[in-house]
């Protein structure tokens, strides 16, 4: 039986549940082989790290486009042509092993090299749900988004992994038992773009009387509330700069490399990360009941930062594995958090706007960090070098954002 949270949503909050689950499951489902495809082709660290990069600059115009054009022009519609790009980037992955093609691929289709959200999706799903559920129930909802999120997401790992391990145990060749993953991510867009088109009316942005705010020249779909959301995406850019160093294709590269793991044991050791990753998140909404949502962002994540630069410390498999999962365990307390208060201090009509040039902030930031860390990755004495950098660069991060937005409280806060 669903928990009572759940149980509490309407037809079109559950349709938006289920297609948070067949993605991310398709984003875990590829990110844990991603690299491992890209060096079976014969890449080398440099070029991954590069491929990696432009995969999320390529993202970056799309998503921003579609996310600040979504209320205009239609959520279902956007979302459902986000779905397409999934099918279509993993079709062309599949295709063909030049460097060109799967550029081509990455720049202009869906591809999630860290098992997160990538594309429009998050941003029109943000902001529909915003509006389909009531704003005391908001940070509660998205704390169970992100749960179901992240155990699909951790199913993902843990299948492929395991089916590319069990295709090679049968006589496959790495490459075809990548392939076969690769295949079953194609497969996920079409599914998405059905359960999107199932969508009703009612999550299409409602109409607002205009005033003269808001008709006069609006940057990026955002008007009384552009001067928020730009901080916080400078800010945002900064915490995904740090973090693209650490993307779960990444991490699963340097477990194989410095450990020897193999696709089975990354797909364990994932699958019980973002199983930690889902429950840390739903604590969020009652640790952010009682210190706030701003305070649960900072300081859940500093620990957890600290925990980062401690894992290639750790002089045995185990231990890197457990403090990984320690920090995995505290570590997105701070996105549930982040969402909903994003949505709470923007106006209604500039919701879709404001996640999308948050989200967008993110991609940007997140996208210029894999070829640092590729080239950091090809050399053995630096190759640690990517959890440092991300973790120093995350606790900069929460300083920054306590010091500008502590005082800036969503409406139920100020209640």
């Amino acid at each position: 039986m669903l928990p009572s949270p759940l149980m509490q949503l309407d037809r079109d909050s559950r349709l938006l549940f289920v297609a948070r689950v067949a993605r991310m499951f398709g984003y875990g489902f590829l990110a844990i082989i991603l690299a491992l495809y890209l060096a079976a082709l014969g890449f080398d660290e440099a070029r991954i790290g590069l491929l990696l990069t432009l995969t999320l600059v390529g993202d970056t115009a799309i998503s921003l486009w579609m996310s600040t054009h979504a209320d205009r022009f239609g959520r279902r519609r956007m979302l459902a042509l986000g779905s397409l790009l999934v099918l279509g980037a993993g079709l062309l992955f599949i295709a063909s092993g030049q460097f060109i093609v799967l550029l081509l691929a990455a720049t202009i289709g869906v591809i999630s090299p860290s098992g997160y959200e990538v594309g429009p999706f998050l941003a029109i799903e943000q902001s529909a749900l915003s509006q389909l559920v009531r704003s005391e129930r908001r940070t509660g909802v998205f704390a169970w988004y992100n749960l179901v999120g992240s155990f699909a997401t951790a199913a993902g790992s843990l299948a492929g992994g395991g089916l590319a391990r069990l295709g090679q145990q049968w006589g496959m060749t790495s490459l075809a038992s990548y392939r076969v993953v690769l295949v079953g991510y194609a497969l996920i867009g079409l599914v998405l773009a059905w359960l999107f088109w199932r969508l009703s009316p009612a999550v299409e942005v409602r109409p607002v009387s205009p005033t003269p705010r808001i008709v006069s020249a609006p940057r990026l779909g955002l008007h009384r509330s552009s001067g928020v959301v730009l901080r916080l995406a400078g800010l945002f850019a900064v915490d995904a700069f740090a973090g693209g160093f650490v993307l779960q294709s990444i991490v699963a590269y340097w477990f194989h490399v410095r450990f020897g793991a193999d696709e089975a044991m990354l797909g364990m050791i994932f699958f019980g990360a973002n199983l930690l990753a889902g429950i840390s998140a739903l604590a969020a909404s009652a640790i952010a009941s009682r210190i706030g949502l701003v305070n649960t962002m900072v300081f859940t994540h500093l620990p957890s930062n600290v925990l980062l630069m401690l894992v290639p410390l750790m002089p045995t498999m185990p231990l890197a594995i457990l403090v990984l999962l320690l920090r995995f365990s505290i570590s997105q307390m701070d996105v549930p958090t982040r969402q909903s208060y994003t949505m709470a201090i923007v106006s209604p009509e500039e919701r879709s706007a404001a996640a999308g040039v948050t989200g967008t902030a993110r991609t940007v930031g997140a996208s210029l960090s894999p070829v640092c860390a590729g080239l950091l990755l090809s050399s053995p004495v630096l190759m640690s070098g990517p959890f440092f950098v991300a973790g120093g660069l995350k606790i900069v991060y929460d300083l920054l954002l306590l010091a500008a937005f502590r005082g800036v409280k969503p409406p139920e806060e100020r209640e």
